[in-house]
C-alpha cells in the first residue's frame, strides 16, 4: 500500500512540474479606431473570457474594413472585425477570406442630423443638404433608400467630402445631415458638440442587409479549426456578457485605451449597436446566428447597388460559415 502511495506521489509531482500549456496568441484587427461597437472584445478580454478558452488576445485598431480585410488575407492579423459586404467585394476578387460569424444582422446605415432640426422621416430631408463620402458603402446604398422612400436627388442638395469633412459639415452647419452609422458618426458628432443626433435608419425602410462580422483567412481556418472554434465561442460569450452590462463593457475600452472616447458616448454607442445583433428571424438566438436568407438578400442588394460582381449570386454561402459557432447553450 505504501509503495502504491509513493508511486502515486511521484506521478503527481511529475505532473505538477509539467509546464502549463501556453495560451494561443491571437491578433484581432478592428475595422476602425475604437468606438462603442467594439466593447464586447475589450470586455471579453478584461473578464478573462478569452483566457478561459486558452486565448491570449491582442486587439489592434484598424484603418477601414478594406485595409483590415487585406491584413487578414495576408495573415498579418488572425481575425478581423469588418464590414462583411466590404469583405465580400474582396473575396469575389480572390481574397482568401471568409466570415466565421456575422454579428450585425441589421444595417446601421442612416441619414442623421441634429435632433433639434427635427428631421425625423424621409420626407423631412426635402430641401435639406446631405453630406456624403463618394463611393463609400452608404453612398452606394443611398439610391436604394431614395427609391424605397420615394425621394429624388432633386429633392435635396448634396455636398461631398471624406469622413472627417462630412462630420465637420454637419457640426459647422454646412449640411443638415450626413450618411453614417447610427452608433459611430452620431456619437462622434455628440462628442464634438454635446448635442443629440437623430438617425433615419435605412433598415426601417426595407433595406435588409448585414453589416459587421468576424472574418479569417480561409487557410488559417482550415489549419486552426479548434482555435477558430474557441475564438468564436469566447467572442459569443463576450457579446452576451457585454449585452448585460453595457456601461461596464464600454468602460473596458477606456481601461485598455484611456484616449478611446468618453464613457457616456461609448456606452450609448454600444447600446445603439445591440439591437443590430438580431433580426426578427434570429430573435432569441445567440449572437452570430445569421440566416441564409439574410445573407442572400445582402448579396442580391450588393450586386444591384453595391458594386458586387454578379457571380456572387451563384453561391452566397461561399462568403460565410456557421461551422465554428458554439452550439446553443454551450
Amino acid at each position: 500500500m505504501r509503495k502504491w502511495i509513493g508511486a502515486a506521489s511521484v506521478a503527481l509531482m511529475a505532473f505538477a512540474a509539467m509546464p502549463a500549456q501556453a495560451a494561443d496568441k491571437v491578433v484581432l484587427m478592428l475595422n476602425w479606431y475604437v468606438y462603442g461597437e467594439h466593447a464586447p472584445f475589450y470586455y471579453g478580454k478584461a473578464k478573462g473570457i478569452y483566457a478561459a478558452e486558452g486565448i491570449e488576445l491582442e486587439i489592434q485598431e484598424g484603418r477601414g474594413s478594406a485595409a483590415t480585410t487585406q491584413a487578414v488575407a495576408a495573415k498579418t492579423a488572425d481575425f478581423g472585425y469588418v464590414d462583411v459586404p466590404t469583405m465580400m467585394r474582396a473575396a469575389i476578387k480572390g481574397a482568401p477570406v471568409v466570415a466565421t460569424g456575422v454579428l450585425l444582422q441589421t444595417s446601421p446605415m442612416s441619414a442623421m442630423g441634429f435632433a433639434e432640426k427635427n428631421i425625423r422621416k424621409p420626407e423631412d430631408i426635402k430641401g435639406k443638404t446631405v453630406a456624403i463620402t463618394p463611393a463609400d458603402s452608404m453612398t452606394q446604398i443611398w439610391p436604394l433608400f431614395l427609391k424605397k422612400t420615394g425621394l429624388k436627388e432633386s429633392d435635396f442638395k448634396t455636398v461631398a467630402g471624406d469622413g472627417q469633412t462630412k462630420l465637420n459639415a454637419v457640426i459647422n452647419g454646412q449640411a443638415d445631415l450626413l450618411l453614417g452609422y447610427v452608433m459611430d458618426q452620431s456619437m462622434k458628432i455628440k462628442d464634438a458638440t454635446g448635442k443629440e443626433v437623430y438617425p433615419i435608419k435605412f433598415a426601417d425602410y426595407g433595406i435588409n442587409m448585414v453589416s459587421s462580422g468576424v472574418i479569417a483567412n480561409t487557410d488559417y481556418v482550415k489549419a486552426n479549426a479548434d482555435l477558430v472554434r474557441r475564438f468564436m465561442s469566447a467572442t459569443t460569450k463576450a457579446v452576451e456578457a457585454a449585452e448585460k452590462e453595457p456601461k461596464a463593457a464600454a468602460q473596458s475600452i477606456l481601461d485598455a485605451n484611456p484616449k478611446g472616447g468618453k464613457i457616456d458616448t461609448l456606452t450609448q454607442g454600444f447600446e445603439l449597436t445591440i439591437p443590430l445583433y438580431r433580426t426578427a428571424e434570429t430573435k432569441g438566438k445567440r449572437p452570430f446566428q445569421v440566416t441564409d436568407q439574410n445573407m442572400t438578400e445582402t448579396v442580391n442588394l450588393l450586386v444591384e447597388y453595391g458594386g458586387l460582381d454578379a457571380k456572387a449570386k451563384e453561391n452566397p454561402k461561399a462568403f460565410y460559415t456557421s461551422d465554428y459557432l458554439p452550439k446553443s447553450g454551450s
